[in-house]
């Protein structure tokens, strides 16, 4: 399973949603909350090509995007192969 990291703060309600669908689907993320740790964003931004905006979802070295990118994958049928890749 490819390492997953999400980029959170802790007031953002399609940050929760975001880890919730992970949650349920049994992946183990990293979260790394911009708010306790705000030298991390300017990371994020450069990660996602300066997207500001939380969530920000990385699965391996695939951006992702955000929690609305997130559920799109799991619509597709995407998200699965994405995580086994």
């Amino acid at each position: 399973m490819q390492p997953v990291e999400i980029y959170t703060s802790p007031l953002c309600g399609f940050c929760h949603a975001a880890k919730r669908l992970l949650k349920q689907k049994g992946v183990e993320f990293t979260e790394i909350d911009v708010l306790v740790e705000p030298n991390r964003r300017s990371e994020m931004m450069d990660r996602a090509n300066g997207r500001h905006t939380v969530p920000q979802i990385f699965i391996g070295e695939t951006h992702v995007g955000g929690c609305d990118d997130l559920y799109e994958l799991e619509r597709a049928g995407k998200l699965d192969p994405l995580l086994e890749a």
